[in-house]
This record gives structure tokens, C-alpha cells and sequence, in this order.
């Protein structure tokens, strides 16, 4: 029986990835000499018959637009989505959806996959959007793409998300306003998620503006179950003196915070305060209710697909675009147990150790 040819045969034989092969075949972005030769020459070789859609993209771009989330388990990304798709099926296109589990080393693959199905152009979030090389080739390849929730310093990258730093800098004082002086912030592993990282930076602004010292991030495997996470946090919340404030990176991470705190007898917000960030509809429907940054999430993905557009049609250049944010205090923010807002900040030489729970974590 013949061997069945497909793109990734022929990116096999060529010494280059299936996207080279796609653009050379459909002549959508310019590459050297010598790849594109290795390319038609392998083609040649192994009679490679491209499809009528993709044959057509010379003159014809699909109706398809890639997305690229960290998790289909997290709500926040399903709003999204929900947004994308809505915007989408407006312009009459459809969406090609896939997750990374917030595993960068996958992102590659399934964007490559993504490009080899000639997709119009591309919506992603990404584990870091300054040093990545996955964006590095679509941006040498001319393929169309903007970012979700990432805020990259690059100027060339289009990206729709809110300001995460002021964002969590406004969560932070209020916590402070109500009497916190130890506030620890709480994430999945920083390498997994920027907007973990940047949000760490609000919480560290606003405790260096109360004249607080920061608590080092508490890294926990954000799979977990609230048991788990009990397990992981009991260093930091079972001894005398601990923080009386936890926030963290994202809603579902702070509900599962939660539900570990009750598993060390603690209680929420009698003994602690939490916060999470990104204003899910699960944490409202939480008792009590979550105190969190409300982010526009489903706006944030029409936004993405309409600047796709802009993009694909030439109508604008790539730009970092921040949609507002909101405060919602929720029952789960209350006055520190232990003082009064006027109580003396801690000095900052006070300040713990590095803290880290999990060898495994992403993060919203």
C-alpha cells in the first residue's frame, strides 16, 4: 500500500516546519530561496497535491480563524471564546479552537497545526508574549494575529487585555483599606502565565506604596482541589501571624483557595480575605459572593476578532488596546481580624522568604 503524502510529510522531508510548507504552497508570505527550492523540490519528490482551498489562498483567504487558549476548564477563556465566535459568525467565519493546558512548550505545535488548516489569521493568549518564538515566526511569516489578556511591550503585537499590574494594584489597596497589613498573592508557576507575573507587580506596587513589605509569590499547582491546595498553604496559614488577605491570580484559583482555607478551619472573611480577578459568573454565584477585578472577558474577544480585521484588511497598525476594568468588592473582602486601617505597616525588613508549592502550575 503507497504511503499516504500529507504537509507534514512533506515538512519532513523539506527540514522545515508544516506553516513554511503552507506558505510556500499558497505563496501567502515570502521565505529564502533555498527553503522554498527545498520545499517544491520535495513536493516534486513525493507528488504532493495541495487542496483546492488551499491552492486558492493566493487569491482567496478562508473563512477560519485560529484560537489558541491556555485552558478549556477555566470560564474566564469560555467568555471569550464566546465573544470571538460571536464577532466571527457576524463576518461569516467560523473559529478552529485548541488549548495548551498552559504548557508552552506546546504552543508551537498547535499553532503550527493552526497555519497548516490556512487559517485567515489568528486570536491567542500565550504563556509570555515578549519572549516567544512561536509569535517570532508569525510575525517573520506576515501571519495576522492578536493576543488576549497579554500585554506585551513589543510595539509590533496587537493585543486586546486590561491593565493587570492597575488592576491588582486597586484589589491590593483596597484590601489595605480594610486593615491588612500581610497580604500574600498567590498563583500558578510565573514561567506558565505572564499575566500572572505582571499581576504580582500591581500587588508589589501597592504594598510598597502602604510602606508594606511584599510577601513572596505562593506558587501552587493550580489543578489541585481545594485539599490539595489545603495541603500546599497550611505552611503559610496555619502558623500564628499569618496573613490575614490572600490574593490571587485568577477567580477559579481563588475559589479553590477557598474551600482550602475552610479545610484548615479558617474562615472567609473572618479570618482571612480573599480575592481572586477576572469577575467570572461562578465567583458571584459563590457565598459569600468573591471579591475580584471585573474584566470586560467576552468584549475582550469581539474586540480581538474585530482587530484581526483591521489587521487582514490594513485599516489599522498593531496596537496593545486596554479595556476597562471594575472593582467588586464581593462579601469575601472584610476588615483584618487583627487591626484597624490605621494600624502601623510592617517594617519592610520583615519580609519571608521565597515561598514555592508546586513544581506544576499554570495560571490564567
Amino acid at each position: 500500500m503507497s504511503r499516504v503524502v500529507t504537509i507534514r510529510t512533506v515538512a519532513e522531508r523539506a527540514g522545515c516546519s508544516i506553516a513554511t510548507v503552507s506558505r510556500v504552497i499558497n505563496g501567502s508570505a515570502r521565505t529564502s530561496a533555498e527553503v522554498e527550492a527545498r520545499v517544491r523540490a520535495a513536493v516534486e519528490e513525493l507528488g504532493f497535491r495541495p487542496s483546492e482551498i488551499g491552492r486558492s489562498l493566493k487569491t482567496l483567504r478562508t473563512r477560519t480563524l485560529g484560537v489558541v487558549i491556555p485552558s478549556l476548564t477555566n470560564p474566564v477563556f469560555a467568555a471569550s471564546v464566546a465573544g470571538m465566535e460571536a464577532e466571527a459568525r457576524r463576518r461569516h467565519h467560523t473559529l478552529l479552537l485548541t488549548a495548551t493546558d498552559y504548557d508552552a512548550a506546546r504552543e508551537p505545535e498547535v499553532v503550527e497545526t493552526l497555519v497548516a488548516q490556512s487559517v485567515a489569521g489568528l486570536v491567542l493568549t500565550v504563556a509570555d508574549a515578549d519572549d516567544n518564538p512561536t509569535l517570532d515566526r508569525l510575525d517573520a511569516e506576515g501571519i495576522p494575529y492578536v493576543l488576549v489578556y497579554n500585554e506585551p511591550r513589543r510595539a509590533e503585537r496587537a493585543a486586546v487585555s486590561v491593565d493587570n499590574a492597575g488592576a491588582t494594584f486597586t484589589l491590593a489597596q483596597a484590601m489595605i483599606a480594610q486593615g491588612h497589613r500581610r497580604l500574600v498573592y498567590l498563583a500558578g508557576r510565573f514561567a506558565t502565565s505572564d499575566r500572572a507575573r505582571t499581576r504580582y507587580l500591581g500587588y508589589l506596587a501597592a504594598m510598597e506604596a502602604a510602606g508594606l513589605a511584599p510577601e513572596p509569590p505562593l506558587e501552587l499547582d493550580y489543578l489541585a482541589d481545594p485539599a490539595g491546595h489545603g495541603a500546599a498553604i497550611a505552611g503559610v496559614f496555619g502558623p500564628p501571624g499569618r496573613p490575614t488577605a490572600a490574593l490571587c491570580s485568577n477567580d477559579l484559583l481563588a475559589l479553590s483557595v477557598m474551600g482550602a482555607l475552610r479545610v484548615l478551619g479558617l474562615r472567609v472573611p473572618e479570618d482571612v480575605s480573599v480575592a481572586g480577578f477576572d469577575g467570572i459568573a461562578l465567583a458571584g454565584a459563590a457565598f459569600p459572593a468573591l471579591a475580584t477585578v471585573d474584566t470586560p472577558t467576552r468584549r475582550m474577544g469581539e474586540r480581538a476578532v474585530e482587530k484581526i480585521f483591521e489587521l487582514l484588511d490594513g485599516a489599522a497598525a498593531p496596537t496593545l488596546e486596554r479595556l476597562p476594568f471594575e472593582l467588586r468588592p464581593g462579601g469575601t473582602l472584610a476588615a483584618a481580624p487583627d487591626a484597624s486601617p490605621g494600624a502601623p505597616a510592617r517594617r519592610q525588613d520583615d519580609a519571608r522568604p521565597s515561598q514555592s508549592a508546586s513544581p506544576e502550575t499554570p495560571s490564567e
